[in-house]
């Protein structure tokens, strides 16, 4: 069992945020399957502020989308404050700030990882979320493990978690990467175990380069993090979080079945459709069925056709060519996680309401 704040969770992992990726369809076909808890991709504030019928599908929340902790980035610590309000007002468990993201600063204005460098900014943004939500509200910060691998990063980086632990926030998450980093090389677990390390009674959640169920074991075992940040491993995948709770207990696993694949693809395009309609599901959709492709033993063939999907009738149509008969399915190469490396190599936020196609 692990805590953020008063929410109490059976198992130590959790489905991150990804842009153009975990709307409320991926958490439930996650959920279903053992995910129990998740965030929203990051929502930019003025986006939010300014509303509209796209913001009513970014932020939907259902009864069965519990936990889950809406993720808001933004430059000003008023728009934050009044972003976090708005979704704790709509049933959020947890308001999550995103310090994290390598994305492009808007007029000089530090937001995401560029925080890192704006320690006054960001302790100001920290303070007001808090004071903005309800005290049942938990509060949690992602942040990387610094701007760049200098000393001043460091003691940046350090100053900030200090204010995150002084204002009462639950947990915070944080990414092995640098900034400059981007998605390229390696994350530093080194990191993570020290950060455990030096702050033993919080709770930190661990992020980088976990891509399997067994990635996450390393994770949990190498490092001492109270929880698994599961972001591109997620895709496609929601069977991950089953397959971390076997091993957790010692369980063999095994590759979801070719039925069991048709099951979690027909089920996520029917809650997609529901959200979004049937045009936007389809382009939303198509790749995600190539992630799900991977674990088909035809897979190559498999991804050619999910490639061409742009309607309810073309995904069932490859379900029925690829997914009619059950079999055993199959662990993705060993290179499979680099083609989802490239698929999402940035977490810039979306337009409410709309994926980045």
């Amino acid at each position: 069992m692990v805590s953020i704040g008063r929410i109490t969770l059976p198992q130590p992992i959790c489905q991150a945020g990804l842009a153009g990726y975990s709307d409320r369809a991926m958490r439930l076909v996650a959920r279903r399957r053992g995910c129990p808890y998740a965030v929203t991709e990051a929502l930019l504030d003025v986006i939010m502020l300014n509303g509209g019928r796209g913001l009513e599908k970014s932020i939907d929340i259902n009864d069965e989308d519990h936990p889950t902790a809406g993720q808001i980035i933004g430059s000003e610590a008023d728009g934050m404050a009044r972003a976090a309000a708005i979704l704790a007002q709509r049933g959020y468990d947890v308001i999550d700030l995103n310090f994290a993201c390598p994305v492009k600063k808007i007029k000089n204005k530090a937001r995401g990882g560029h925080m890192l460098q704006d320690v006054e900014r960001a302790k100001e943004i920290i303070k007001a979320v808090r004071d903005a939500v309800p005290p049942g509200t938990e509060t949690t910060v992602s942040l990387r493990r610094g701007f760049d691998d200098s000393p001043q990063s460091a003691d940046r980086f350090h100053e900030i978690i200090e204010s995150v632990w002084a204002n009462g926030y639950a947990a915070a998450r944080v990414h092995g990467r640098t900034v400059e980093q981007k998605y390229f090389g390696k994350a530093s677990w080194a990191f993570l175990k020290q950060l455990k390390q030096r702050y033993p009674s919080r709770t930190i959640l661990g992020s980088g380069d976990v891509f399997t169920a067994h990635d996450a074991m390393r994770m949990l075992e190498e490092t001492g993090v109270d929880m698994v940040w599961i972001a591109r491993g997620a895709i496609g995948n929601p069977w991950i979080f089953r397959h971390v709770t076997a091993l957790l207990g010692n369980d063999s696993i095994m590759a979801p079945s070719i039925g069991e694949q048709r099951e979690a693809l027909a089920e996520h395009f029917a809650i997609a459709m529901d959200i979004h309609g049937e045009p936007l599901a389809g382009r939303r959709m198509r790749k995600m069925g190539i992630k799900y492709s991977r674990f088909h033993p035809n897979s190559d063939l498999v991804k050619r056709d999910f490639v061409d999907v742009q309607s309810l009738r073309d995904w069932s149509n490859v379900l029925d060519k690829w997914y009619s008969i059950d079999g055993p399915g199959v662990w993705p190469a060993a290179d499979a996680a680099d083609e989802v490396n490239g698929g999402e190599q940035s977490c810039e936020p979306a337009a409410a309401g709309g994926a980045r196609e």
